[in-house]
């Protein structure tokens, strides 16, 4: 006899990719269990940039000002010159928010106190990770996949409905299901580390020797601590020595200053850099996220930000499967996220060539608000739209007026588990029959809201009789017209939206 199910979905690895998946799943009422092999939380600062888009899923989960106010802006750069002199330089440019785009500038928190804040919202909703807990063997049939787990209380076999690996750059899982994970080794050994040191104000990212991969050294201020982050390039081969005496004395010996002192190193690592894609994100009851399907750069800021986004995409796909959808929905997964993945490693690549010739300047293609699924089997437009925003593209913010007299945003409409639907200058209920899963809104008679600034008219592009279904990650599935409400009803279905 099968032994019987234990839990829908087994995380393996509670960075920030799987910390997303378990907050994702917890909001959905979903089973699970999230286990990381390491004995504690991460400590390091390495993926430190939050782009306008994550700040965005942020907001739906519900922690935005929670991260906000834990981190802060990044200071401007100071690029310093052999005499000395030295001059500042803003990272990138700072665009104002607009009612459609209310965040367009990185935050920099260190990842540390990202996953912070993504375990606290885990345990707002009752869960917790598993630390020291090790997946050691999988195995899956048609119904589920059989994994083996060790931890400190012994050896545990359970079975769960799905597994994803976000388990990192060595996953155990990818590895376990032969995915083949090509790319390339980028020809740069580097170090960071987060250290308390004196000698450096804290109002520039200071930045010395830039464009040389033999002295290029940076110490950046990290928001939300009293620590620096030191970066550079170091040889391919030998022993770094990483303590405060020895990163000391490569300050010096890189910027010709005696007064940096490093008191202490909270983390450090060497490593190697690589751009990586695995060859597939799905084997049958198995998927891979964030760092176990893609490795980046650290240039750009785009690793920690399309981790998050990739299990913001998983969670409700899976938990929609659970509450009876087509099993086919989970393909879109892949679909979507994989090409994403490709243009971020080639945006970070670029970046790297740019940051060796101390060149490296970052603009709205790092933000990710662009990002857009148009060739996704979930997106669907009838009939076929010429301009403005298209299914598959991010739903854009707005603010409209409620009908009892209170205004609102249109990522207030959206926030939350569900799909949205809505229409423009039509009957709120003249399209689709209610349903679980699916908020109706309408401008127009008797409509639920108001679109005094034409934020929702000229931010969708929409005329009269349109409707717009926005996803539960915040992109656009379908724009369709009224006489096309038979291809939406079919859409609804397709994605497990039935009456």
């Amino acid at each position: 006899m099968d032994q019987p199910i234990t839990t829908d979905v087994l995380i393996c690895g509670a960075g920030a990719a799987g910390l997303t998946l378990a907050v994702e799943l917890a909001r959905r009422g979903v089973s699970f269990r999230l286990i990381e092999k390491l004995t504690d939380p991460f400590r390091g600062s390495r993926g430190k940039g939050i782009q306008p888009r994550t700040l965005e899923v942020f907001e739906d989960m519900g922690i935005v000002d929670r991260v906000v106010a834990a981190g802060g802006v990044y200071p401007p750069q100071r690029e310093y010159r052999d005499d000395g002199s030295y001059a500042d330089a803003a990272l990138f440019e700072a665009p104002v928010p607009t009612p459609e785009e209310p965040y367009r500038i990185p935050l920099m928190l260190p990842q540390f106190l990202t996953e912070a804040a993504l375990r606290e919202r885990l345990a707002e909703l009752g869960h917790r990770p598993e630390f020291g807990c090790e997946l050691t063997a999988l195995a899956q049939d048609e119904h589920a996949v059989t994994a083996t787990v060790v931890s400190a209380t012994g050896e545990e076999t359970l079975r769960a409905r799905y597994l994803v690996g976000a388990d990192g750059g060595r996953s155990f899982v990818r590895c376990a299901l032969k995915i083949d994970f090509p790319g390339r080794t980028l020809g740069v050994r580097a170090i960071v580390a987060d250290l308390i040191l004196t000698g450096l104000g804290r109002d520039a990212w200071h930045r010395f020797s830039e464009g040389s991969m033999e002295k290029q050294i940076s110490l950046c201020p990290l928001q939300g601590t009293e620590m620096f982050q030191l970066q550079g390039p170091v040889p391919m081969k030998g022993d770094v020595d990483l303590s405060a005496e020895g990163l000391t004395a490569m300050i010096a010996q890189r910027t010709g200053r005696t007064d940096i002192k490093v008191h202490s190193v909270s983390w450090a690592s060497a490593f190697s850099m690589n751009a990586r894609l695995a060859d597939r994100y799905r084997d049958g009851r198995a998927f891979l996220a964030g760092d176990a399907a893609h490795t980046h750069p650290p240039t750009g800021g785009q690793g920690l930000n399309t981790s998050v986004q990739d299990s913001y995409n998983l969670g409700w796909k899976l938990a929609a499967v659970l509450s009876g959808a087509p099993d086919a929905l989970l393909d879109s997964y892949e679909q979507e996220r994989r090409p994403i993945a490709a243009e971020m490693l080639g945006l970070a690549t670029k970046l790297l060539e740019a940051a060796k010739a101390g060149s490296m300047r970052r603009g709205r293609e790092v933000h990710q608000l662009d990002l857009c699924y148009p060739d996704s089997p979930l997106s669907l437009e009838k009939p076929q739209r010429q301009s403005g925003v298209l299914a598959g593209d991010r739903a854009p913010d707005g603010t409209v007026r409620g009908a009892g007299g209170q205004p609102t945003r249109l990522f207030n409409l959206f926030r939350g588990t569900h799909w949205t639907l809505v229409g423009y200058g039509v009957e709120r209920l003249s399209g689709v029959k209610p349903r679980a899963g699916l908020h109706i809104h309408a401008t127009g008679p008797r409509g639920d809201i108001i679109d005094e600034s034409g934020h929702l008219r000229d931010g969708y592009g929409l005329r009269t009789g349109d409707w717009v279904l926005v996803r539960p990650d915040g992109y656009i599935g379908a724009i369709v017209s009224s006489d096309c409400i038979p291809s939406l009803e079919r859409y609804l279905d397709r994605v497990g939206l039935t009456i």
